[in-house]
């Protein structure tokens, strides 16, 4: 049993490491790969969910995360990247992500996050202080172009948050938080 505890953790670190690591490279290497990252996931929302183009002109910003997520039987974790965009002056404010949990599941995701603020006051709340929630109860199954997956869309007072595979199996029923911060490094 404990083999197999010291093993899960293992997996699990070398896994989440090699799916949400932004990797070596210089800050503006860093920058650009995820603005990149975050112009793909726009163009596959707005496939997806094409009133959220409307949505995202009309507010004061926007975030935009990618993450990878690993369950491994009773434990949920995963890491990520992003940025939160201001629509009014252009201002780019870049950030880290980090969940853990516990619940049953078995499997790697790798997911995008879409934040729609829309007041200023949400914005500045979620760059300045982050924002942790939690509870997740998902299936999902998607392979390059194959498959299905499972897009949410939810509401949370003044922020509209989309959800939606990039790739992954898994099958999962956790209670996870989710924490957001600046990243240091690439402000």
């Amino acid at each position: 049993m404990l083999f197999l505890r010291l093993f899960s953790v293992l997996f699990l670190s070398f896994t989440l490491a090699s799916c949400a690591s932004m990797g070596s490279g210089s800050k503006a290497d860093k920058q650009q790969a995820i603005l990149k990252m975050k112009s793909e996931t726009l163009t596959q929302l707005y496939s997806i969910k094409p009133h959220a183009r409307t949505q995202i002109n009309a507010s004061p910003g926007y975030a935009v995360f990618s993450n990878a997520n690993v369950n491994l039987f009773l434990l949920a974790a995963g890491t990520g990247y992003g940025v939160v965009t201001d629509r009014q002056n252009g201002q780019r404010t870049y950030m880290n992500m980090a969940e853990g949990g516990v619940g049953l599941g078995l499997g790697v995701k790798d997911y995008r996050i879409v934040m729609v603020f829309h007041t200023r006051e949400a914005m500045n709340r979620f760059i300045d202080s982050g924002w942790t929630f939690g509870g997740n109860a998902d299936a999902a199954a998607k392979v390059t172009d194959k498959g299905a997956s499972v897009e949410g869309e939810a509401y949370f007072g003044d922020v509209t948050v989309y959800t939606f595979t990039k790739s992954g199996l898994a099958l999962q029923a956790t209670v996870k938080g989710t924490k957001f911060w600046k990243d240091d490094e690439l402000n």
